[in-house]
């Protein structure tokens, strides 16, 4: 008949319906693990997850107060260094000065010194040569953050240096810091006697005698 099912599919349907039954009961929705309070850590249990590639405010403080403390102790060994190195410098400078005068006396002044540095970079007739390398023969001569100032006593006669320079008869020399406690913290001076001098405390520039030992300060040793 028209309203009758084919037996095979009634067979059909059933088996299907068996099959979805039967898997129905071998799936079951698989739920979140509960985390097991003995092993879980109650400090992180809360915690947000960190980002890996981010610093805390607190790191980035630590790292700047550090970076200050490094600076400034950099600061302080450069500006040691520094004046140290302006000060030995300054002593070099003078005994180059003293090592010129002996000889300008020796061989271009008639046993008398030359009154201004420059004289000594003028070059003998004879030889061609200067007593003085041309870096340092200035009036005054800034060098090394010091500065350098000679004066002398005139001779009595009118008679000039081989190289057309007025002599002395003696000399001194005074060499100050230009910037103090930065380019250097020392003074020093020297003269006819080519004895080098310091003081730490003031110049020497006022009461420096030509020949002898200052009022103050010390001989270098």
């Amino acid at each position: 008949m028209p309203g009758d099912r084919h037996p095979s599919s009634s067979f059909t349907m059933l088996r299907d319906s068996q099959f979805l039954i039967g898997k129905s009961r071998f799936m079951r929705r698989v739920e979140p693990r509960p985390a097991n309070p003995r092993t879980a850590n109650p400090r992180t249990a809360n915690r947000e997850p960190r980002i890996a590639n981010g610093f805390t405010l607190i790191e980035l403080l630590i790292v700047v107060a550090i970076v200050g403390v490094l600076a400034s102790i950099s600061m302080a060994i450069y500006r040691s260094a520094r004046v140290r190195a302006g000060e030995t410098s300054a002593i070099a400078t003078l005994h180059a000065i003293n090592e010129a005068q002996f000889a300008f006396a020796q061989l271009c002044g008639n046993q008398r010194y030359s009154g201004t540095l420059a004289n000594l970079g003028v070059a003998m007739p004879t030889t061609g040569h200067a007593f003085l390398s041309p870096d340092l023969a200035a009036d005054p001569l800034i060098k090394g953050g010091y500065q350098f100032t000679i004066a002398g006593t005139a001779v009595s006669d009118s008679g000039l240096a081989c190289n057309g320079g007025a002599p002395v008869e003696s000399y001194q020399v005074t060499a100050d810091p230009v910037r103090p406690g930065i380019s250097g913290s020392r003074f020093f001076a020297t003269n006819t006697d080519r004895v080098v001098y310091e003081d730490a405390d003031k110049t020497f520039a006022p009461d420096m005698p030509e020949r002898g030992a200052p009022s103050h300060g010390a001989e270098m040793k």
